[in-house]
């Protein structure tokens, strides 16, 4: 019968997902938020230049 206790404590994940991981979490991705936000930004400044 397997110990999964014990299998759990001699658990060591893979340096593959570890540096997946990391360069996920480090690295500054633009989402849908980033993309409405810019384009509000856009349309603002273009109603002002355009005296609305």
């Amino acid at each position: 019968m397997i110990n999964f206790e014990k299998e759990l404590k001699n658990f060591q994940p893979s340096l593959e997902v570890e540096e997946a991981e990391a360069a996920i979490y480090n690295h500054d991705l633009t989402d849908v938020t980033d993309i409405i936000t810019e384009i509000l930004r856009d349309v603002r400044q273009n109603g002002q230049q355009l005296g609305q």
